[in-house]
């Protein structure tokens, strides 16, 4: 008998995991498979695509709240490693804005922190704190629950979905423990270049493209190049997954939109991070404005993280703007990270790819929502307005990046820091749809290292492999 365990912590990994072909493949390739979820149980049991797999099983996983000594070491691994690779722009960035400007008793922690993570940063120490802060829970009772079920189910391999959450570390100590082998698939394309520390070492690691595997090796020197497969990634497959489309008639009805003006999408970045969105929405509004005669409209997608109301104000004066506020359920607010339990519907993935299908160019803030629609062949600009001189948010920063470095160098979009430029790259978007195609097609091959057809099958064709 052949048994995955597969760890899925949010309504993303949801999303990519369950709602792909991921799950169907698992199931015809393993006698068993049991996911362990972060998720309440009942929101597998009333999916209709997953009642049809009959030799799934899940495990709820109780939330793990970490001890003030747990915190401690934690942090201090992830401080140290960000210390390592300061010479990273977007991980100096993030070090910089979360050291404390107050002395609250948490706040003054942290400045320990940084001051042992400042002289204290090599590899060697960083493992040193990972070894501390999993013995800091080892007799933890959840800890030993997850001890007695992963020993009643013996799994072949347990496989992380997502490798940063760091309340699935105790799952991932008990499984080194009992010699169960274990893997990851790195859930983003910024998650290694400008993020703190995994939250654990894998045996092996599932990621999109050899230039993220180059960057593996270069954060986590430690790994093996036999245990690094390319795969792709299941986020964007239901784009060629047939159950999720819909009539073009239908999705402009359902928007309210006019089936006779080019459509302009604008997606929203989250809120911590997008605090320039009603600026570059009004910039679009100001250039459809000037041009009357090219019959243009505009639909606002915001952020799934949140529920919109941020854009109350905005949406009474331009009722014009037609909103797509995701449907994406709260399941339960009592959780470490609740933002993480928002799980998505069927219905919003339909309405994702039809705006990507529909869509004649999109707007956004550095998102990979520039990735989503270049891969149906759209024109993307990216609005940076901030510069850290004017009143602004300074969303320019995120230009320095290092993967937003290779989407500048790829010049397969255009990048708008003020109106004047924003107005001009609609101009060529529209008048031009064709003129970066090649460019596009370019990054896509860059970052998304696999075709999108059959990424579930190399996904788990990978994991059978190690």
């Amino acid at each position: 008998m052949s048994t995955l365990g597969v760890v899925i912590t949010d309504g993303v990994g949801y999303r990519n995991f369950v709602m792909s072909n991921f799950l169907k493949e698992s199931a015809l390739n393993y006698d068993s498979v049991i996911i362990y979820s972060g998720l309440p149980k009942e929101v597998y049991e009333t999916d209709i695509q997953f009642q049809s797999l009959k030799n799934i099983e899940i495990r709820e996983l109780a939330v793990f709240q970490e001890s003030n000594k747990t915190w401690f070491y934690r942090k201090l691994k992830e401080v140290a490693h960000m210390t390592l690779h300061k010479e990273h722009y977007g991980i100096n960035d993030n070090l910089k804005r979360g050291y404390p400007k107050r002395n609250s008793k948490r706040e003054v922690l942290i400045k320990i922190i940084y001051g042992i993570a400042s002289l204290f940063h090599s590899e060697k120490n960083i493992c040193a704190y990972e070894n501390l802060q999993f013995r800091s829970f080892k007799n933890h009772f959840i800890t030993k629950s997850y001890n007695s079920f992963l020993k009643l189910d013996k799994p072949d391999q347990l496989f992380f979905t997502h490798q940063r959450p760091p309340h699935l570390a105790p799952l991932l100590y008990v499984a080194n423990l009992l010699n169960i082998k274990t893997s990851t698939f790195i859930f983003s394309w910024d998650n290694l270049a400008s993020k703190g520390r995994m939250l654990g070492e894998f045996d092996s690691y599932l990621v999109w493209s050899d230039l993220m595997k180059k960057e593996l090796f270069h954060f986590y020197p430690k790994t093996k190049q036999q245990n690094i497969l390319v795969v792709g990634t299941p986020q964007f497959e239901p784009y060629v997954i047939d159950n999720y489309v819909i009539d073009k008639k239908k999705y402009f009805k359902k928007f309210a939109l006019d089936i006779d003006k080019k459509l302009i999408c604008y997606s929203c970045a989250d809120a911590d991070i997008g605090r320039n969105d009603e600026v570059h929405i009004r910039g679009i509004l100001s250039y459809i404005e000037k041009k009357p005669s090219n019959k243009l409209q505009l639909l606002v997608r915001t952020s799934p993280a949140e529920d919109g109301k941020r854009f109350e104000s905005l949406k009474n004066e331009f009722p014009e703007i037609r909103w797509n506020f995701p449907k994406w359920l709260l399941t339960r607010d009592n959780h470490v990270e609740s933002w993480s339990q928002r799980l998505p519907s069927y219905e919003d993935v339909i309405d994702l790819k039809s705006v990507l299908s529909f869509a004649d160019v999109n707007v956004n803030m550095l998102s990979t929502m520039s990735l989503d629609f270049m891969l149906f062949d759209k024109p993307v600009i990216n609005t940076v307005f901030g510069n850290g001189k004017n009143e602004l948010y300074d969303d320019q920063r995120f230009l320095n990046y290092v993967h937003y470095k290779y989407v500048i160098d790829s010049k397969a979009v255009t990048i708008a820091k003020n109106e004047v430029e924003l107005h001009e790259y609609l101009h060529e978007a529209l008048e031009q749809p064709e003129l970066r195609k090649q460019r596009r097609k370019n990054l896509i091959d860059l970052e998304i290292g696999a075709s999108l057809q059959g990424t579930s099958k190399r996904i788990v064709a990978a994991l059978q492999e190690f």
